[in-house]
């Protein structure tokens, strides 16, 4: 059974524009493999936010990190179980 994670991916000293795109395929390539719930960017520019489904935490760690925000340096990735108690 899969398990939510929050990632939260904010931006470091690091940051360049040219991660977005790899990202945004990242993020396109976990949709298309039922991995990606839901992404977006924090309307300030700091960073933004993901929710991945995995069978574990390392299992969402591993996945995670393969995030081009993360192999650059760009971003500070945080993940966190998510427990849904009430939703749409």
């Amino acid at each position: 059974m899969a398990h939510k994670y929050l990632v939260l991916a904010e931006r470091t000293p690091k940051f360049d524009a040219s991660v977005i795109e790899p990202h945004r395929g990242f993020l396109r390539e976990l949709l298309a493999q039922g991995q990606l719930q839901e992404s977006g960017g924090f309307t300030d520019g700091t960073g933004g936010a993901y929710v991945v489904l995995a069978e574990s935490l390392t299992a969402a760690i591993t996945l995670v990190h393969s995030d081009p925000l993360h192999t650059t340096g760009a971003s500070d990735l945080t993940i966190y179980e998510w427990e849904i108690t009430v939703s749409a």
